[in-house]
């Protein structure tokens, strides 16, 4: 009879994508990061009843450069980011640690 061995996520990561800090593993983390803030936008835009469109009117770039923001196709700058985010009327907050110092930014 085999035992089950269990391990958590991270223990999975580790195994599967490398270290944290490893080139593997921050490209896998970004990737996360960038669904996450991809699906926040196309749920804050729908909720305030916009096409996408309308949203890229308001943040002034093509249809075709939101669409690919929401499905996390393109890695867009900063910058876009926020524009999005305040043409949605959305509170953002970026949160930065520097030699250990955490500075939060609003």
């Amino acid at each position: 009879m085999s035992k089950i061995i269990y391990l958590t996520l991270d223990q999975m990561e580790d195994k599967y994508l490398g270290k944290k800090g490893t080139p593997e593993r921050d490209d896998y983390e970004q990737e996360l990061r960038m669904e996450a803030i991809s699906r926040v936008i196309k749920s804050a835009r729908k909720e305030r009843n916009l096409t996408q469109e309308q949203l890229g009117e308001l943040v002034g770039v093509k249809k075709a450069q939101i669409s690919k923001l929401e499905k996390g196709l393109n890695s867009a700058t900063i910058d876009t980011i926020i524009k999005v985010f305040k043409a949605l009327k959305a509170e953002i907050h970026f949160s930065i640690t520097l030699e250990n110092q955490n500075m939060k930014l609003t």
